[in-house]
């Protein structure tokens, strides 16, 4: 991915305004005991043990390529198949050996070449120097509801048991976040494994965090601190935002014939400022690959509504303004939330 100007954590990402593969999105809390067990399917392993005893199918783990150059069978002087110790380790540490063996799961799997190189990226000789409630969040990132085949998915965002989502791209390969599968559609009693050579992150920030650490929305953090929402937009959610830049700010003072925040918040009052503010605001978590290609109303936790084309990729607020949102800089992710960038602040009825 490309960097934005921005210079947001998330880089570059391409708008994809299709509808994404239909998953429920799941919470972390008590993924131990919110899915049902999954039904036999003869000698199949369950992922965990299938996983562990890669080597002992070779023809289910080595690329495609390399088994066509060998008439679909595994020749003892092949390339040898991924292997998986270091995952299976960290399942057992972070205690989700029992989830992910007992419930109908996919998951994206990073080898232990995968592995290696994120020890090598953190500093750290192995998954015993990483403790598990780090561990944790990072393996759930990895793991999505239910049995999904490669032809099943579809450009966009797809949530994981870890609350944020993971984006497919299916533009040269099948690629999730920046990892590439490199063997798909591994089938286990209880789902699906597709072996990824790059261990995902996910988001370490949230929403506030993410907003702080960028000089171009200081006006925007300034008004969400003097209108009070600071803890809310922090620890609550998930929310989506989609957050005015500095220049819109200054756009909406020069619309409005004021000279500065101050003088805005003066006209409107810290009430007033607070319903603007939550007019930005949606429930959940909405990524750019959840909008139809039509016009949508929305509503905010202000109560009103907006339009949002995504055919366009147009707000039209409540005043018939109309905001847009920055193609390269959508679906950026937060612990708690989605952030959307917009380039005119979106006006409620005051």
């Amino acid at each position: 991915m490309k960097t934005s100007k921005f210079s947001l954590s998330a880089g570059k990402i391409a708008i994809a305004l299709i509808l994404s593969v239909s998953l429920a999105a799941v919470s972390c809390s008590k993924e131990e005991d919110q899915f049902q067990p999954a039904e036999s399917e003869g000698t199949l392993s369950d992922i965990p043990t299938t996983l562990e005893n890669s080597d002992l199918y070779p023809e289910l783990f080595l690329a495609e390529d390399d088994l066509l150059k060998y008439g679909g069978k595994y020749p003892s002087f092949s390339k040898r198949p991924p292997t998986f110790v270091n995952l299976v380790l960290a399942l057992v540490k972070t205690d989700l050996i029992s989830t992910v063996a007992k419930n109908r799961l996919t998951i994206f799997a990073p080898s232990d070449e995968a592995f290696e190189k994120l020890f090598k990226e953190l500093g750290v000789k192995g998954i015993r120097d990483i403790p598990a409630d780090v561990l944790r969040p990072i393996l759930l990132y990895h793991v999505v509801k239910g049995s999904v085949y490669s032809y099943q998915l579809k450009n966009g965002f797809v949530p994981t048991l870890n609350g944020a989502a993971v984006e497919v791209n299916l533009n040269g390969g099948v690629m999730i976040n920046d990892a590439r599968v490199v063997r798909a559609n591994i089938r286990a009693l209880n789902g699906v494994i597709h072996v990824i050579d790059k261990v995902l992150m996910p988001p370490s920030k949230n929403i506030v965090e993410i907003a702080a650490g960028n000089p171009n929305f200081s006006i925007l953090v300034d008004a969400v601190k003097f209108a009070e929402l600071d803890g809310v937009l922090a620890t609550g959610g998930p929310f989506t935002v989609f957050a005015p830049t500095n220049d819109a700010f200054l756009a909406l003072l020069a619309e409005l014939k004021l000279n500065s925040f101050e003088e805005l918040v003066g006209a409107i009052g810290k009430d007033g400022l607070t319903k603007v503010l939550l007019y930005h605001v949606v429930s959940g978590r909405v990524y750019s690959s959840d909008l139809p290609a039509m016009p949508l109303s929305v509503k905010t936790l202000n109560g009103q509504s907006f339009v949002i084309d995504a055919s366009k990729i147009r707000i039209t607020d409540a005043a018939k303004r109309e905001s847009f949102l920055i193609p390269d800089l959508l679906n950026i992710q937060a612990t708690n939330g989605v952030i959307h960038v917009i380039n005119r602040v979106i006006l409620p009825v005051l």
